[in-house]
Formats: structure tokens, C-alpha cells, sequence
């Protein structure tokens, strides 16, 4: 695994914890703090050491998203290769953290805007304090809601007229009403410990099976409901012959708790 210089990295019970470490400014992020996500997210791929992931930010906020001063003064200044080289970038950080096989839980506290929604959308679980505030506020800089896949993504987590709201406006989605339609699956005071526990016991369980699930998730957005079943039933029958498969049998048969391995 790398060691990212730009948030922080650990490991604890299988489970890696990304830390945005910026708390002065409410965890804005760089070019180089976003270059290093998306190579840690890419070198997940490889490593079956990490079962599952937490993002979280440092000092009750979660990313203010790009920084101002180091972020979006320098793109005013860029010609058309540049800037699309940067926007492509932002994208890969999404494709990568959609393609790591490990589900990416987030846990949300405070500001969420911008890149920072992204993040949070593009991963698979949302835990939120209380506190949380969504902004896609792309709008609010005279850029399109349109920005590291928003506007495919966001539509079908919370229906395509909040989503045109929000992308349109700008404006922020508190924690409640992001439960309420759907983009938090729980709202709880602390979040953090929520979350590692979920970490925990997804880790815990038949871990290449999540894989496929995930998997699974992300491909079917754009197929028809017979395609879907057969890319369904072409992976049930490759878990099948997986040793998890057989340790979850022979634990039923014995009326005992399976211990999953991964593998």
C-alpha cells in the first residue's frame, strides 16, 4: 500500500480508515491529496489484506471539497488540457473507489460539499451526525451540477427530481432529509463508532461475496432486467464453488455461527 502524505491511513481489524486531516479548513482537498486517493483506492484492488474501508474527516467535518486558494484560483489560470486533465482526475478517484472491491463505508459529520458529496456518494454506505450538511454546490462557483459523475449517480440514490434540486440549487441537505430520501442509510451521534462497526462486521463476513455484490451494483446500472439475471446467475454459481460457500453450509448443518475467510 502506499503511505499517502495529504490525510491520514490506518488499519485497524481489517479495516482501512481514511482521515481528511485538514480541520483549521474543514478538510478541503488538494491536487495531490486527490491523486493520492485515487492511487489508494486503485491499490486496493490488490490488496486482500483490507476487507473494507471507512472515510471519515478530522474535527467534525467531513471535506469542504476543493480548496479554494490551492484548488480553484490555480484552475482559473489553466487552458482546456490542463483543466480537463484535472477533471478527469476528480472522475478517476470515483471510478477508483467504485471498482476497489472493498465496500467503502462513509462517515459523515459537518460540512460535505462539493468533492466532498462526491466522495461521499460514490461510496457505498452513508452513516451521518446529526450535524451533516450535503451541498453539491458546484453552482454555486458557475460550474454544471455535472461534476465526477453526479448526475448519473446522485439520480438513483435519491430519485431524479431531488437530485435536480440539489444539483440545481446548490443548497445544503441536512442529515434528516438526507435519511428521509434515502441518501444516508442511518443517522446517529457518534457516527464514527457506527460506522467501524458496520467495517467491522462486513470485514468479518464472506468477503468475496460483498466483492460480487459490489461488482454487481455498478454494472447493472446499465443493463436490462434479463441481462441482469444472467450476469446474476453467472456470479452466484462462481461463489458457489468458494470455500465461504461450504464453510456457511457445514456451519448450518452444525447450528453454529460461520466463520468466513474470504476466500
Amino acid at each position: 500500500m502506499i503511505q499517502p502524505k495529504h490525510f491520514l491511513w490506518r488499519v485497524e481489524d481489517r479495516v482501512g480508515v481514511i482521515t481528511l486531516n485538514r480541520p483549521e479548513r474543514k478538510n478541503p482537498l488538494t491536487f495531490d491529496s486527490y491523486a493520492e486517493l485515487r492511487d489508494l483506492f486503485m491499490a486496493l484492488k490488490k490488496d486482500d489484506a483490507i476487507k473494507a474501508v471507512v472515510f471519515r474527516g478530522e474535527g467534525g467535518n467531513f471535506s469542504s471539497g476543493g480548496d479554494v486558494h490551492e484548488i480553484i484560483g490555480p484552475l482559473t489560470r489553466m487552458q482546456m488540457p490542463q483543466l480537463l486533465e484535472f477533471t478527469r482526475m476528480t472522475g478517476d478517484l470515483v471510478k477508483a473507489m467504485r471498482h476497489c472491491p472493498q465496500p467503502v463505508i462513509a462517515a459523515v459529520e459537518g460540512v460535505c460539499a462539493g468533492a466532498g458529496a462526491l466522495i461521499a456518494l460514490a461510496s457505498d454506505l452513508r452513516y451521518a451526525a446529526q450535524s451533516a450538511k450535503v451541498a453539491f454546490l458546484f453552482v454555486r462557483v458557475g460550474l454544471a451540477g455535472c461534476d465526477m459523475g453526479a448526475c448519473a449517480m446522485l439520480p438513483r440514490v435519491i430519485g431524479q427530481g431531488r437530485a435536480a434540486e440539489l444539483l440545481y440549487t446548490g443548497r445544503a441537505m441536512g442529515a434528516e432529509e438526507g435519511l428521509a430520501w434515502g441518501f444516508f442509510n442511518r443517522v446517529a451521534d457518534p457516527v464514527l463508532p457506527i460506522a467501524m462497526e458496520t467495517a467491522r462486521e462486513l470485514a468479518a463476513g464472506p468477503t468475496a461475496a460483498h466483492a460480487m455484490t459490489k461488482k454487481m451494483l455498478h454494472q447493472e446500472w446499465n443493463v436490462g432486467l434479463d441481462e441482469a439475471i444472467e450476469m446474476e446467475a453467472q456470479a452466484q454459481a462462481i461463489l458457489m464453488q468458494t470455500k465461504d460457500f461450504r464453510r456457511a453450509y457445514e456451519a448450518f448443518a452444525a447450528k453454529r455461527r460461520p466463520a468466513f475467510e474470504g476466500d
